[in-house]
């Protein structure tokens, strides 16, 4: 999401960095690319004309400070703005006031993904706020759509109240409602079905179930990649609607991200999650600060640290972290390693989260399956030549490549990689972060199978950190050992 919008925003930075002082010319140089990028990414025109003007208003109403970059400066101010466009505080979900559970009511077009939704936010309710949701099957629309609940809820452990395709969706939500109560479910979310908002007597239904229901909030599920006409949607409904929020789904296709960008300013309503994938799991709150921080490529380490809390256990990852330090782990240890970082997702997007490393990864393919082809490689050790690496020699290689079904220089590049890390790990254990400068770290490519044969799992250069690619440029392992230190306080 937002890649199309954050290369052109770099684009736009890098026209006022070197410059001494921000005047109105070169603040207008900047704000002119700032402005194309807005409308190339399929920002609401008048969203974006106000935008750009704000931006450029105060950013000449900032005082220069002289221990401050006047590019930086300005990304500061770009970034406030941004903040408030997208919303400017996390809202999250509505609360229940009464003796009832959460009533959760979704609506939204045809198509948009509105029934996944359901299942993604039941399933993030039950595991971020400890809460038994129960879905109810009201899309009597769509073939399947009942169906289609009930499989994911068996899929994932959720509860589903479904009375088949007959009857009226008014009255089956009301039925829904009432056995959430008797079985003690705290929150319920209704599956309504999709429509096109100028389907009259469909909205007319969706109306009904909103009065008979009360439900305490009304989520619209819209589709990202519909840019202006998500936007547009949005409108229509809350016109008949009292919407509490929207959740954008299909953000990860959305390379440009003018929904996300126009949706609060055009409609008011703020967007409370954002669908990040195909898996259940891809879900997360919406939060404009740390959002504008992913588009002007300063990463996002607290979700990342977040993210690893959630998925990692504390004590494994802290026995393992101390055998990494003393440069005494084996294969064993490194594939446990692996599959650690296989947890927090797709590689890419796990590194794009981390200070500038959104530009450093452009055009670089980070082929997930490379994690495979390593594990097929250890897997196909005995146990000795896994617990002692220095044993490997060229002819117990090509065995390894031959069980593996790799080639010889697969198996050559994972062992020079691993013996890399090895003496990395070793040095930041005696001398901290700074001893990891010279150590040779495997830049973005290397973990594509690019040159350098690099190694998932093998740490990548980063912005700010010695040693890594742009070294002493981001700051962000700087931020990032300062928000831990924060965090264990």
């Amino acid at each position: 999401m937002f890649d199309s919008l954050s290369s052109a925003l770099s684009n736009a930075y890098r026209s006022i960095v070197g410059n001494k002082v921000l005047t109105e010319a070169n603040v207008e140089e900047g704000i002119r690319s700032v402005r194309q990028a807005l409308l190339e990414a399929d920002v609401h025109f008048k969203v974006a004309k106000e935008f750009v003007a704000d931006v450029k208003e105060r950013a000449l109403g900032q005082e220069v400070l002289k221990s401050v970059d006047p590019g930086q400066q300005f990304v500061k101010v770009f970034h406030d703005e941004l903040t408030e466009l997208l919303g400017g505080e996390k809202v999250g979900l509505p609360v229940a006031t009464d003796n009832r559970p959460l009533i959760l009511m979704m609506a939204g077009l045809q198509g948009a993904g509105k029934t996944t939704t359901c299942a993604k936010l039941a399933l993030w309710l039950r595991k971020t706020r400890k809460k038994n949701p129960l879905l109810v099957a009201a899309d009597l629309q769509r073939p399947a759509a009942v169906d289609q609940l009930q499989t994911l809820g068996n899929q994932l452990g959720l509860a589903v109240h479904a009375e088949g395709t007959q009857g009226r969706p008014p009255e089956i939500c009301r039925r829904g409602i009432e056995l959430a109560q008797r079985n003690r479910h705290d929150v319920v979310i209704l599956d309504t079905a999709g429509r096109l908002h100028v389907d009259e007597p469909l909205m007319v239904e969706l109306a009904e179930v909103q009065q008979i229901c009360q439900p305490h909030g009304v989520l619209l599920v819209c589709d990202s990649m519909l840019g202006q006409d998500a936007v547009n949607s949005a409108r229509e409904f809350d016109s008949r609607l009292p919407i509490t929020g929207v959740i954008l789904t299909k953000t990860d296709g959305d390379a440009r991200g003018g929904a996300a960008l126009s949706v609060k300013k055009v409609t008011g309503k703020p967007i409370l999650f954002v669908g990040t994938g195909e898996k259940p799991d891809e879900f997360e709150e919406f939060d404009p600060p740390r959002m504008a921080g992913r588009i002007l490529d300063m990463g996002d380490v607290v979700s990342l640290v977040e993210k690893a809390e959630a998925v990692i256990d504390e004590k494994q990852a802290e026995r393992e972290a101390k055998k990494l330090l003393k440069g005494k782990f084996d294969f064993e240890d490194f594939l446990r390693q692996m599959n650690m970082i296989r947890k927090l997702g797709p590689m890419k997007k796990v590194l794009g989260m981390l200070p500038g490393m959104g530009q450093a990864l452009k055009g670089v393919d980070l082929d997930d399956n490379r994690f495979k082809r390593v594990e097929a490689m250890i897997q196909s050790m005995t146990v000795d030549e896994r617990r002692r690496p220095d044993i490997i020699d060229v002819q117990r290689r090509r065995r390894i490549a031959r069980g593996s079904g790799n080639q010889l220089q697969a198996v050559h590049d994972l062992v020079k990689q691993f013996k890399m890390m090895q003496k990395m790990m070793s040095k930041l254990g005696k001398g901290g972060l700074e001893g990891l400068a010279g150590a040779g770290m495997p830049d973005p490519a290397s973990l594509a199978g690019g040159p350098g044969g690099g190694l998932p799992g093998g740490m990548p250069g980063l912005p700010g950190m010695p040693g890594g690619r742009g070294a002493g440029r981001g700051g962000g392992n700087q931020a990032f050992r300062d928000f831990m230190r924060k965090r264990k306080k």
